[in-house]
């Protein structure tokens, strides 16, 4: 492993911020989605709806506690931590010329309590909380104009942060909004809600491209505010298996992993690839592409590319095969793996899965890759006042073990890897918080009831020892 490798944890302000409405926030797609669960999904209501419970409002708080947090972090021996600038803490409706300066003052001090300790934040400027208001006014990424207000967005930002902020990502998981037929995707990712008979395909194309574009131009501006500025993309890694040989079954998984790493293509090689070129004109797509936007494209590509990864997919078109009840694709065509286990929450673990994946990135771009997710969802318990979560130890230690041998034995470069939720954040997915990720036990549980005290897990002192061995001792 590298000497300066980048040990760390993950959230996103939505997720453990709180303070949904203080100091000139103004609301965020986050905060008009309500609790759910594995079996109940998340509503996403018309604003903000008396009666309804919005877990994120409070999350864990930690607009309030991030000094005490940052102090546990540290403690752990983090040498980054990786969360995002809240757009509407910055533009509280996402379309006005002048920021907030209360929401800019904030991220001056976490930022500055982090650097204190030595630990280098990495941060995400769109993670599931644009404004609400750019939904409602202009229809979320439908809209070309969003470009001017992201990019405005950015260049504030990365211009009042530039000598406490050095590595930037753009849209998080920008390829979950690829799966059409949950709501959540689209709309977290893009602000999107499909209306009856729309064409899902071809908007979430001209969605995406607005957002490449807003990206480049992103990439650009800050090399100007910096040169040193590392900015990457950020993808949702989901290796595709086929479930047999059968060419058909190749065939299949080989297409889900073009349409995911779309995404990366063009945000790293600055063209589209010519299979989707060639399905537009199937379809009879005419996009809104302009020759500037292309343009763009070729001098706004990233500096590295930013993973989640949490698990597998296994793909067949054969009927035997047994199809997952959960299906995102949406075709039927995921199907079950016999050869990994599942998580409570229908989750594939895959540690092997990390090594494919990272190789397979590493082999299509030559690009530094950094691992800004991995964790374990689990129902955590807490007995007197330990967790011991012996299961996240293993999950963890499963994973950093393939990542080395990619690292060591096939010679990707990886830059860092940050574990997701190293604080118990509010789930995207559910807005539970009984699904917990971190080495720190919040107690709040999924109706906004507890203390918010903080406890360590068995997995905190595992963590400190992985960071402070350099990954030796797992």
């Amino acid at each position: 492993m590298r000497d300066n490798f980048l040990w760390g944890g993950a959230v996103a302000a939505h997720q453990v911020e709180g303070a949904w409405n203080q100091d000139g926030k103004g609301v965020s797609i986050a905060d008009v989605m309500t609790a759910g669960s594995k079996d109940h999904a998340r509503e996403i209501t018309n604003g903000v709806l008396e009666g309804k419970f919005y877990p994120n409002h409070e999350a864990i708080r930690f607009y309030e506690n991030y000094q005490a947090d940052v102090k546990l972090f540290a403690e752990m021996g983090f040498k980054c931590l990786r969360t995002s600038i809240a757009w509407t803490r910055i533009f509280p409706n996402g379309d006005e010329n002048e920021p907030n300066e209360a929401g800019l003052l904030f991220y001056d001090k976490l930022f500055d309590e982090l650097l204190k300790h030595g630990i280098e934040p990495v941060i995400t400027l769109s993670h599931f909380e644009m404004p609400y208001h750019l939904v409602k006014t202009y229809g979320g990424w439908r809209n070309r104009q969003l470009i001017d207000f992201f990019t405005r967005f950015a260049e504030t930002v990365m211009e009042r942060y530039k000598d406490k902020v050095t590595y930037w990502m753009t849209f998080n998981e920008i390829n979950n909004q690829r799966i059409l037929e949950n709501p959540i995707y689209s709309f977290t990712n893009s602000g999107i809600l499909y209306e009856d008979g729309e064409d899902k395909l071809k908007t979430m194309y001209q969605a995406a491209h607005y957002q490449f574009t807003a990206s480049a131009i992103t990439v650009a501006k800050g090399k100007k505010i910096n040169p040193n500025f590392q900015i990457g993309c950020m993808l949702a890694a989901t290796p595709n298996y086929p479930l047999t040989s059968d060419p058909e079954d190749i065939l299949a998984a080989q297409r889900e992993d073009d349409k995911q790493l779309f995404f990366t293509d063009v945000q790293v090689r600055g063209n589209y690839p010519r299979w989707a070129i060639k399905e537009w004109e199937s379809l009879g797509y005419k996009l809104d592409i302009t020759e500037t936007d292309l343009a763009d494209l070729k001098v706004g590509t990233v500096d590295y590319i930013g993973i989640s990864y949490y698990l597998s997919n296994t793909i067949s078109t054969r009927p035997e095969a047994v199809r997952l009840e959960d299906d995102l694709l949406g075709d039927s065509s995921l199907v079950e793996n016999p050869y990994v286990n599942m998580t409570e929450w229908g989750w594939s673990v895959d540690p092997a899965g990390l090594r494919y994946y990272l190789n397979m990135l590493s082999n299509r771009y030559e690009c530094p890759i950094f691992i800004v997710e991995n964790g374990f969802g689990y129902a955590d318990q807490l007995i007197g006042t330990h967790v011991h979560d012996v299961e996240r130890i293993e999950f963890l230690s499963q994973h950093i073990k393939e990542m080395k041998k990619a690292i060591d034995l096939d010679g990707v470069e990886v830059i860092g890897y940050t574990v997701w939720g190293c604080i118990d954040p509010i789930s995207f997915t559910t807005g539970e918080m009984r699904k917990r990720y971190g080495f720190i036990y919040v107690d709040r549980d999924n109706q906004g009831n507890g203390s918010l005290r903080r406890i360590k897990k068995d997995s905190f002192d595992w963590y400190k020892k992985v960071i402070e061995t350099n990954g030796t001792e797992l």
